[in-house]
């Protein structure tokens, strides 16, 4: 399935089920999931809206009128195959677009009582959806203008993309908020890295993923106007042990 059919997909979930599908996925308004599912889906929130819209109609008991006109052959394929799900099932289908490892998280979690604090908002907006607003957006900043991209955000390495070319390197960590304001954190590694390269390490903050994301950039954010604290957690871990 492309990411075309996940988007449409997204956009009846949010038709048919409306304020329920919010709350499950952990948004606060409309906007925040055409923001947050858009970008995590690699398409926009403008196609996640429209395909709501688009498929509003034939939900008469959501608040919205949408477009009265026949749908399109590709909507009108994904209504016919997916619309007789139910609330959970559908949920689940949708969660698992948004989250690489959904399936895994759910099988454990039968397993294991696993802390389900954490709403898929948040843990998309902390992620998946700001590196992919940073991924389309990163040219417009004047630093990074020519410069090849390498994600490294599975390599542990302290921050998520590597942004170079011949004589000029920069290394960006991403961070996301869901209002204009919040907090972040960094890692002991990222603060370190950041510690030690300086102006060649940036963080790109996506904020406002509630009405209109937009960034902000800190080159040498250790030295910059913003003032981190050290916190540090003592975690016990229990282990079990046998002879053989």
């Amino acid at each position: 399935m492309n990411k075309t059919d996940k988007a449409t997909l997204a956009g009846l979930y949010i038709a048919k089920f409306d304020k329920k599908a919010l709350t499950a996925l952990g948004f606060t308004g409309m906007w925040q999931a055409f923001n947050v599912i858009g970008y995590s889906l690699g398409s926009s929130p403008a196609a996640i809206k429209n395909y709501r819209d688009e498929f509003d109609r034939l939900f008469p008991d959501n608040p919205r009128k949408g477009w009265q006109r026949p749908l399109k052959t590709r909507s009108e394929n994904i209504f016919n195959e997916f619309n007789y799900l139910e609330f959970s099932t559908f949920t689940d289908l949708i969660k698992s677009f948004l989250l690489p490892n959904y399936e895994t998280e759910k099988a454990v979690a039968t397993i294991i009582k696993s802390d389900n604090s954490e709403s898929i908002a948040k843990r998309l907006i902390t992620g998946k959806a700001a590196e992919e607003y940073f991924k389309s957006n990163y040219h417009s900043v004047d630093n990074f203008v020519n410069l090849d991209l390498i994600d490294t955000t599975s390599l542990g390495c302290g921050f998520d993309f590597k942004l170079y070319n011949a004589s000029m390197f920069y290394c960006v960590e991403v961070k996301g908020l869901s209002q204009n304001t919040g907090n972040i954190l960094l890692t002991d590694k990222e603060f370190s890295c950041a510690s030690e390269i300086r102006n060649h390490y940036c963080l790109f903050i996506v904020k406002n993923f509630v009405d209109k994301p937009r960034h902000q950039i800190v080159f040498d954010p250790i030295n910059s106007s913003l003032d981190f604290h050290r916190h540090e957690n003592i975690i016990k871990v229990i282990n079990y042990s046998a002879t053989i």
